[in-house]
């Protein structure tokens, strides 16, 4: 029989080894993530899976360069046409598993995600020929606070209020689209940063500091819906490396307006120039 401290060596070591291993799994995993994008896709016929293909394409390269500049540039067209060229496997999930197939739902018009993955060297070679290059370190945690007024009606974008649970998840969503991952402040937070201010309105960016220690990268957005414009207007603040940089957006939808404020934060944060 082993001595306990025999067994206690043997468990710590044994540990130490789990997390090791644990470790440099998340860091591939995290890599290998930035090499893969997902979309939404009608059936799985050939034809929609090449058009996939090709968006997919698109976002893997901004993804992983953080360029988000290189959307819709013309350069990539003769790229996007063999897009297939740089895929290396490929996954559908339905999107109505579970549930009982009807009409024509069971064929061609059945929606599915579908997620690409890219050959990393291919990727990294074609940034090449769009002179940037992969961004692969670190990337940090984005402290992100977003006010949303429609019609006089505000509220702020929480981890843990049903009232913003749409805007959460848009949020989160359009931070792992350009991969990027975001922490949010809870409704209790968010009340503690607003308090002593008269209007208790959106928390500052010297109150946010308080309530997210630690989180040296911090975005906050505020969104407000215009009625002449038929859409939202949206005013971001990025703050990192002690620099504050400002851009707007007119007349989008707010999944629009998340995707181009993170497209701007990752082009921002990977040195790629303004949004």
């Amino acid at each position: 029989m082993r001595s306990r401290d025999s067994v206690l060596r043997y468990v710590a070591w044994s540990l130490g080894l789990w997390l090791i291993v644990g470790l440099c799994h998340g860091a591939s995993a995290g890599t290998e993530d930035l090499y893969r994008a997902q979309t939404i896709v009608t059936g799985q016929g050939p034809d929609n899976r090449e058009v996939a293909f090709s968006a997919c394409l698109e976002d893997v390269l901004i993804k992983v360069s953080g360029a988000y500049q290189l959307g819709g540039d013309a350069r990539l067209t003769p790229f996007k046409a063999r897009a297939g060229d740089f895929v290396t496997g490929f996954d559908y999930h339905d999107q109505k598993a579970g549930k009982p197939k009807h009409d024509e739902q069971g064929t061609r018009d059945r929606s599915y995600d579908l997620t690409v993955s890219f050959d990393h060297a291919k990727i990294d070679a074609l940034l090449g020929t769009l002179a940037t290059k992969p961004w692969l370190a670190a990337r940090p945690v984005v402290a992100t606070i977003v006010a949303m007024n429609y019609g006089g009606s505000r509220f702020l974008v929480a981890a843990d209020d049903r009232r913003s649970d749409l805007q959460r998840d848009a949020l989160r969503a359009a931070a792992a689209k350009r991969g990027l991952d975001i922490a949010l402040p809870t409704a209790s937070e968010l009340a503690t940063a607003s308090s002593g201010r008269a209007d208790q309105g959106a928390p500052t960016p010297a109150s946010l500091g308080a309530v997210l220690p630690g989180v040296q990268v911090r975005l906050f957005g505020q969104l407000a819906w215009d009625d002449r414009e038929l859409g939202w207007i949206a005013q971001w603040q990025l703050d990192a490396d002690g620099q504050q940089h400002h851009w707007q957006l007119r007349g989008v939808t707010f999944d629009d307006a998340f995707r181009r404020g993170f497209g701007g934060v990752a082009q921002i944060l990977s040195g790629n120039g303004a949004p």
